[in-house]
């Protein structure tokens, strides 16, 4: 596929002119076990191919002609594409070790200089994953502290959609706040009002960024950052918006930190201030305030953005198939009837829960995963892949596997559902990725998504505006959250 956006068309040409002068190409030796792929153009690689809207279309179509481990290359940068479930486990599980680093991806670096859990490694990765995960634990994630945040949030929410009278809204800022307040209260001891300016330009930034992060310009600038960098484009804007949120995350645990008491640990901040404390001998400090900052907004951004951009697609995808809403009514009438959906009744609720699981599935947010970097040389499914090589472990051709989901391309709860109506688990559902870097917040996002959306529908019917078509070809980003759209909550009670 060729590219069709002039304006990037035009940036291209003009950076691979000023390329070809600046730069020459040096044929390397590939390995003869080197994974296959197609031909690369001198300067620009395989750019030329590419849909540089929504590259993992292009990933997954390729899979077709050189296989399920195949290269590819984006400007000067060699990377390793990794297609369906079995090869993509076979990597992340089997071979964690050797898949467990995160690449020089450079609009990443720039915002996270390599600190933080999600784009970090080597120990600093090690040492803020093991805490972030016994943190999140501590403050209740999975258990019923955090449940009962959760359902106590749901009653703001439905005030809020209540207080649209069945007439159409936008969800995307007032279900991101509604997700935002769980984590802030986990990680900063905050809670803000859905309408706070303050909390309304945090969300804000979040979803610029998230959109410019997967544009056609960020993935020019991550394959020639050294020119692209001086290129006038919204690739300039991420780390504007970056140090506007540190700035603010910033001056919050400067705050805890003068009023810090050791014997009452109040969120997250806190217990990492307190072992910032007892770190202070030792030099290597990861305990610094570098890595707090990178760390809630890594949590933050990802805990908020996630699980409220997947209940989206969830209304988007009640409104379009309304036979399967009232199944799920039915379900939710059954069972829980007027009380408080909690995580216990999931286990009696398998059509709900498998509705669920396929609304991330068919949504499926994450498409080519956060990339993933070899510690050293790896022989993988027969091919020789250095160490230090870009991996992308393909989701979106994980969770559209013909061999595993028998309907890939349409909404179809029945994917986790056997012929008498019981829930079955998909081996092939990994959303949240899997091995060592697999998503630190999943135990909660799984709790938020069946309390809110059993709590939603339970309250409300969603319907379309009138007069507007439901469209689920989803929009450029980072993630792949659903197309703009307004949704009408008409109360049930």
């Amino acid at each position: 596929m060729f590219l069709t956006d002039p304006v990037t068309a035009v940036l291209s040409i003009v950076t691979c002119a000023f390329l070809a002068i600046f730069l020459f190409s040096q044929k390397k030796k590939v390995h003869p076990n080197y994974p296959p792929g197609p031909p690369c153009l001198p300067i620009i690689g395989n750019m030329h191919i590419i849909n540089m809207n929504k590259p993992y279309i292009t990933f997954h179509k390729l899979a077709e002609k050189y296989g399920s481990v195949y290269s590819l290359q984006i400007g000067t940068q060699k990377m390793v594409v990794l297609c369906g479930y079995k090869t993509v486990k076979d990597a992340l599980v089997n071979h964690a070790e050797q898949f467990s680093a995160r690449p020089h991806v450079p609009v990443f670096m720039d915002v996270t200089k390599g600190h933080g859990v999600v784009f970090s490694n080597g120990n600093n990765w090690k040492a803020m994953r093991r805490f972030t995960l016994s943190t999140l634990r501590d403050f209740g994630m999975g258990k019923k502290t955090i449940e009962d945040r959760i359902t106590e949030e749901c009653q703001s929410l439905i005030k809020v959609f209540k207080s649209y009278k069945g007439k159409p809204f936008e969800d995307t800022m007032i279900l991101n706040a509604a997700l935002a307040n769980i984590m802030e209260s986990i990680l900063l001891g905050h809670h803000f009002d859905y309408d706070d300016p303050k909390r309304l330009r945090l969300l804000t930034i979040i979803n610029e960024n998230i959109r410019i992060m997967g544009s056609p310009m960020v993935l020019l600038y991550n394959a020639f950052p050294s020119l692209v960098r001086w290129l006038p484009g919204i690739h300039r804007e991420v780390n504007a918006n970056i140090r506007e949120m540190h700035t603010f995350i910033r001056e919050t645990f400067t705050k805890q930190r003068n009023q810090l008491d050791v014997s009452d640990q109040r969120n997250f901040i806190d217990v990492f201030l307190v072992k910032q404390k007892e770190e202070k001998p030792n030099p290597e400090l990861y305990f610094n305030d570098t890595n707090l900052t990178v760390v809630l907004t890594d949590l933050y951004t990802a805990g908020m953005e996630s699980t409220s951009t997947t209940l989206r697609w969830g209304l988007l995808l009640m409104m379009k198939y309304p036979e399967i809403q009232k199944n799920v009514q039915k379900e939710i009438e059954k069972v829980i009837g007027s009380g408080e959906p909690r995580l216990l009744h999931r286990k009696e609720m398998p059509y709900t829960d498998a509705v669920i699981h396929e609304i991330q599935r068919f949504g499926n947010i994450a498409p080519t995963s956060v990339p993933h970097s070899t510690t050293q040389d790896v022989t993988f499914k027969g091919f020789f892949i250095p160490k230090g090589t870009q991996v992308i472990p393909l989701l979106y051709s994980v969770l559209r596997d013909k061999e595993h989901f028998e309907k890939p391309e349409e909404f179809y709860p029945q994917h986790f559902l056997d012929s008498k109506g019981n829930f079955v688990k998909n081996e092939a559902f990994i959303p949240f990725s899997a091995g060592k870097r697999s998503c630190a917040g999943e135990t909660l996002a799984k709790m938020e998504l069946f309390i809110f959306f059993t709590t939603l529908l339970q309250n409300f019917t969603f319907q379309a505006p009138p007069g507007a078509k439901l469209d689920l070809t989803g929009a450029v980003g980072l993630t792949t959250s659903p197309l703009k759209h307004e949704i009408c909550a008409i109360p049930r009670n």
